[in-house]
C-alpha cells in the first residue's frame, strides 16, 4: 500500500508539479533540529547558574538525595567536598549535585477567631459556647419546669 501511494506521488511530481508532501519531511527535520538545540541551551543554562551558586556554605541535594553544605569546590577535577553532618564530609562529583537548597522562612499563621453566627455584622460581642454553657446551668439551677418551658418557647420565637 504504501509502494502505491510513492508511486502516485512520483508521478506528480515528473510531470512537473509541486507537491507540498515532499516538502513536510525536511520541514519537520528542521523543526525538530531547532527543538533540540533550544532545550539543550535551556539546559546549559540553567547548570551554568547552578553552578555559580555553588559557593562554600551553600546547601544542596545530590543526586542520590543527600543533603549538605558545601566546604569546598575544586573545578579542575569537578569534585566538592559536603559537609552532610557536623564533622561527617563527603567528596562527590559535580554533576552529582543537582539542586541548591533554598529555605524559605515560615511565617507565624495568627489563628483567626471567626464566630459562628452573625454578632459580627451586628456589633454585639460575640458569644462564646463556655459563657452560654455556664449561663444556661446557672438558669437551670434556679429556674423551675414551667419557666424552663416559657424560656425555650420565647428563644424558639426569637428564632423564627
Amino acid at each position: 500500500m504504501f509502494l502505491n501511494v510513492l508511486a502516485q506521488t512520483s508521478e506528480n511530481t515528473n510531470q512537473g508539479g509541486f507537491d507540498l508532501t515532499s516538502l513536510l519531511l525536511p520541514v519537520l527535520l528542521g523543526l525538530f533540529i531547532i527543538m533540540m538545540f533550544r532545550k539543550q541551551k535551556k539546559t546549559q543554562k540553567t547548570v551554568q547558574e547552578q553552578r555559580t551558586q555553588m559557593v562554600p556554605g551553600t546547601e544542596v541535594m545530590t543526586q542520590f538525595g543527600l543533603f549538605g553544605t558545601i566546604v569546598s569546590v575544586d573545578q579542575e577535577e569537578n569534585k566538592a567536598v559536603l559537609e552532610l553532618s557536623p564533622g561527617n564530609t563527603a567528596t562527590i562529583h559535580l554533576q552529582a549535585l543537582t539542586k541548591v537548597v533554598t529555605t524559605t522562612p515560615v511565617e507565624e499563621e495568627t489563628e483567626t477567631v471567626v464566630p459562628d453566627d452573625a454578632s459580627s455584622l451586628t456589633g454585639e460581642t460575640p458569644r462564646t459556647e463556655t459563657a452560654d454553657a455556664a449561663r444556661d446551668d446557672a438558669a437551670a439551677q434556679e429556674e423551675t419546669a414551667e419557666e424552663t418551658l416559657e424560656r425555650l418557647n420565647r428563644e424558639n420565637k426569637k428564632d423564627n
